[in-house]
């Protein structure tokens, strides 16, 4: 099986896999799979602004409707495994079949299963048409995209739920979906590489083939100390993310007199906006890092060498942006404090993802063969991580409070890192 462990890495052959499409076609690819991810991120963010609203509506209570953020997340971790396995089967990363179910199944109403495979769907094209050197920049801007609905999801969510109905938002979301469907069946081509998929190995097969595939095959391959690393490295990183969030309406909402849902979601603006830039130049980053090293060893190339650009954002970045919201929150009152945290949740989306998208492309390039399924795979764990922790935050800030939780983020953050 290629691997980019293997010789090919500087052979023609494996030159000729990554000239297969020209620039406009990469980036026409690009720009599909980044509205594919981008759903499933509107899909979540528009929900935590409406959580007040919701609650009313629904008679229950803010924590009783919040648990519902982590029952969307567990959601998308099986997802996640189920489009992958069957990507790798099928279609080796991308096909309109895998990208196009998704969305079959969020018309139908298993919304969170339904577009959970955006993210590791997308990862794994992109894997399949840029090069080692190209891919970290390529997987940047898609994060970047991607990470665009956290910038503005949550003001339309926030907004949809004072002056329109959050209702009403997620019809529209699904119609969004289904939408997908034909531009993704239309206009998406094949990106595996020759003789990589499953369904290319069987020696009888039907013109309508159907075959089980265990989706938890992918999370085997986790049994690599150096990916389960990686993977709870960015788990407590993304965690910081979650405790800012998900209780912004009862934090810097309560602290700062804020009731209008609207304002509460712009609120979130600063902390997508720091995604927005921070995962393209995170990218970048790794792409110089892993070509600086391989010139230093005259061509050697580890994979590990990418990884060196997470530093930044998780050792200084996430811990610091989380511990300072928290002792700002409780200690500066007034537009000082709003002002500051607004700030720290900019820096806070920044430092995550220059540890998030390091990582997915490292995961990429060690299981090239298999990227789809990594990136699912170290999503559906992370996943269950996040899950557990969103549904304590609210808990914890009740009983201990937002500083005392904030930095027990940080300090989270920082073991991820060490």
């Amino acid at each position: 099986m290629i691997s980019e462990e293997t010789s090919l890495l500087t052979s023609s052959t494996h030159e000729a896999i990554y000239n297969r499409f020209k620039p406009d076609q990469k980036r026409w690819i690009v720009f599909l799979v980044s509205i594919v991810g981008l759903l499933p991120m509107f899909v979540s963010a528009t929900f935590v602004p409406s959580i007040p609203q919701i609650a009313k509506d629904l008679n229950s209570t803010h924590a009783i409707v919040s648990l519902t953020v982590s029952l969307s997340i567990f959601a998308s971790a099986v997802g996640a495994l189920v489009w992958a396995s069957y990507s790798s089967f099928f279609l080796q990363m991308d096909a309109d079949r895998c990208i196009c179910a998704e969305f079959r199944f969020y018309a139908s109403g298993a919304v969170t299963f339904g577009c959970s495979g955006g993210m590791s769907l997308g990862a794994g094209v992109i894997g399949d048409i840029y090069k080692l050197e190209e891919r970290g920049t390529a997987i940047g801007i898609f994060f970047g995209a991607t990470l665009f609905g956290f910038a503005v999801a949550p003001f339309l969510g926030g907004a949809a739920a004072q002056y329109w109905s959050w209702r009403n938002l997620h019809y529209s979301l699904g119609a969004w979906g289904l939408f997908e469907i034909l531009l993704i069946y239309l206009a998406f081509p094949e990106t595996s590489h020759p003789g990589t998929m499953g369904i290319d190995k069987l020696t009888r097969r039907r013109w309508i083939h159907i075959t089980w595939v265990n989706p938890l095959s992918s999370l085997w391959l986790l049994r690599s100390p150096n990916l389960f690393a990686v993977m709870l490295a960015s788990s407590l990183v993304l965690i910081s993310d979650y405790v800012l969030l998900v209780p912004l309406a009862y934090t810097i909402g309560v602290r700062y007199g804020i009731a209008n849902e609207a304002i509460i979601g712009a609120c979130f603006l600063p902390n997508g906006l720091g995604n927005f830039i921070g995962a393209p130049l995170a990218g970048r980053l790794s792409d110089i890092v892993v070509r600086r090293w391989r010139e230093k060893r005259k061509g050697v190339w580890f994979p590990e060498d990418r990884l060196r650009a997470t530093w930044i954002g998780g050792l200084f970045m996430v811990p610091l942006s989380i511990g300072a919201s928290g002792l700002i929150t409780t200690y500066v009152g007034g537009p000082i404090g709003l002002s500051l945290n607004l700030l720290c949740l900019y820096l806070n989306g920044m430092g995550v993802d220059f540890v998030l998208n390091p990582i997915g492309s490292y995961n990429v390039d060690v299981v090239h063969s298999r990227s789809a399924e990594i990136t699912a795979a170290s999503v559906a764990i992370r996943s269950l991580i996040l899950s557990a922790a969103t549904a304590l935050v609210i808990p914890s800030i009740e009983h201990i409070g937002v500083g005392w939780t904030d930095i027990i983020a940080a300090i989270l953050a920082l073991i991820g890192q060490g």
